[in-house]
């Protein structure tokens, strides 16, 4: 969150909700669609292998179609790629980014 926080907070525009977001996204007031995409999202990052179609049926159950789950799920992954190779390369933070 510390490196994308000033992104999603002004694509936002919301800071209370922001907030409530970096807290704890689940029991931030955010429609099941979005919230649908976090579950989905947090489980291909944490626990990629056990993904399953039921997961996919879940978003498309919320309104997804194929090509936006598609891009959810290129998106998450490669956030997760590039994430595993900076820290395989020990990359630290830029100094100038604030927390």
């Amino acid at each position: 969150m510390v490196h994308h926080g000033r992104g999603l907070r002004r694509l936002l525009k919301n800071d209370e909700l922001f907030d409530a977001i970096a807290n704890d996204w689940r029991t931030a007031e955010l429609g099941d669609k979005r919230k649908a995409m976090l579950e989905y999202s947090v489980k291909l990052t944490v626990s990629p292998g056990a993904m399953a179609e039921s997961d996919v049926v879940a978003l498309r159950d919320v309104g997804f179609s194929d090509r936006d789950i598609l891009d959810i799920c290129e998106v998450v992954s490669y956030y997760a790629y590039v994430n595993r190779v900076a820290d395989g390369l020990g990359v630290q933070l830029e100094t100038w980014l604030e927390t």
